[in-house]
């Protein structure tokens, strides 16, 4: 999601988000120490997600 969507959402949304990625991260981390994992970027998307979505909830305070 883009950085203006996110903004759109509430914070229970947000960490509801972040919870979710969270969990599919760590499948990715899983499938890939079992050499399973076809999309490596995903991993980095993953990650980059949910520190954009942790910056906006700091930035709400």
């Amino acid at each position: 999601m883009k950085a203006k969507e996110l903004r759109d959402l509430s914070d229970a949304d947000l960490k509801e988000r972040v919870n979710e990625l969270a969990a599919e991260g760590m499948k990715l981390r899983f499938q890939k120490s079992t050499m399973q994992l076809t999309n490596t970027a995903r991993v980095g998307q993953v990650r980059r997600e949910i520190a954009s979505i942790k910056t906006i909830l700091t930035e709400r305070g």
